[in-house]
């Protein structure tokens, strides 16, 4: 299994490598690809050390039977065709191709079969929101079907990449020693603060982060469920969370939620008030599962739930959800 890694220097990047190694992934080659900027940058992976190479037009890719792209949907939508003209399989991280009809859109622990229908040779991993949240309204969906939610996430900085979180920790650092802050990712200060914008805001009102939950998940589950979604950035380093409350045809119990809960793939339950144990992003970064909590009912709807969840934005929101992809690839024989 030849691998190559596209903007392997950025956060996700990273994390590709980390979870690569984590899960002793069969691959016999990795290669790295970069801008011009990050060329010649080394990186260790299981003891070796990589160095990244500039991506490029042309047949670098000849040999490869995978590839993580990670870069940037201009990148991505850029290089796809030297990518795949030789049979590697593509999953993008990127938003390049999420919408489009003839383009998978894949959440192992949703809908993994879609991933064997890809005739451009390219499979879309989500939006991290998304992903986060699907994998838990489908352990719901399997008991009855979801016909609405409302969802407020609470988006760390890490969504916007390893620059933001420098940026996070410098403010800090900046106003308890009450320097200037350095204000550059972000619209405004996020230390000590939350900005109600995720993505630029479109003609309904709504950002395109927003957009992305609600077109995502319908395509994702297949589903007619409707979605409305207040996206906020908040001062928390790595891991989103999210609030969600959803509407089923029949009512659906506590207890026959957590059941499903609890026997759910890529699930974990995290869930006794009493004792104040609850899903946080402070505890819960760098970890694989999707962690529920708050679970209960909708006191304003005889047919609705509420839940609280966690979820590391750049493990199981992008790099793990892509490597699981490839994971049941091959063990499908998709990928040889």
């Amino acid at each position: 299994m030849r691998v190559a890694i596209v903007g392997a220097s950025g956060a996700v990047g990273q994390e590709f490598l980390r979870v690569l190694a984590e899960r002793n992934f069969p691959l016999t080659e990795l290669s790295l690809f970069g801008s011009s900027r990050s060329a010649g940058s080394v990186y260790e992976f299981k003891g070796e050390k990589l160095t990244v190479k500039e991506l490029k037009h042309g047949d670098d890719f000849k040999p490869f039977d995978l590839v993580f792209t990670s870069a940037g949907a201009s990148i991505s939508k850029e290089f796809a065709e030297d990518i795949t003209k030789f049979g590697a399989v593509m999953i993008d991280n990127s938003s390049a191709f999420r919408m489009d009809t003839d383009i998978p859109l894949v959440v192992p622990e949703v809908n993994a079969a879609d991933a064997k229908a890809r005739p451009r040779g390219i499979i879309a991993n989500p939006n991290c929101t998304t992903i986060q949240m699907v994998v838990a309204l489908k352990a719901i969906e399997n008991l009855s079907h979801i016909k609405r939610v409302h969802v407020s996430t609470y988006q760390a900085a890490s969504g916007a990449g390893a620059a933001a979180m420098d940026e996070l920790e410098l403010q800090y650092k900046q106003v308890l020693a009450g320097e200037p802050v350095t204000v550059n990712k972000f619209a405004y200060q996020l230390a000590y603060n939350l900005i109600p914008q995720v993505d630029v805001f479109t003609d309904n009102g709504y950002t395109k982060e927003e957009m992305k939950m609600y077109h995502e998940t319908r395509k994702i589950m297949h589903s007619d469920v409707e979605v409305s979604a207040t996206c906020v950035r908040v001062p928390a380093l790595r891991a989103h969370s999210e609030s969600v409350w959803l509407e089923t045809e029949k009512p659906v119990s506590v207890e026959e939620a957590r059941a499903a809960f609890a026997v759910a793939p890529g699930v974990e339950i995290i869930d006794n008030p009493a004792e104040k144990k609850y899903p946080m992003p402070l505890f819960l970064s760098g970890k694989d599962p999707v962690h529920v909590g708050r679970l209960r009912k909708d006191i304003s709807n005889p047919n609705g739930l509420t839940f609280w969840c966690v979820s590391d934005q750049i493990k199981k929101g992008a790099a793990l959800n892509a490597v699981q992809i490839a994971e049941y690839l091959i063990a499908e024989g998709d990928i040889k």
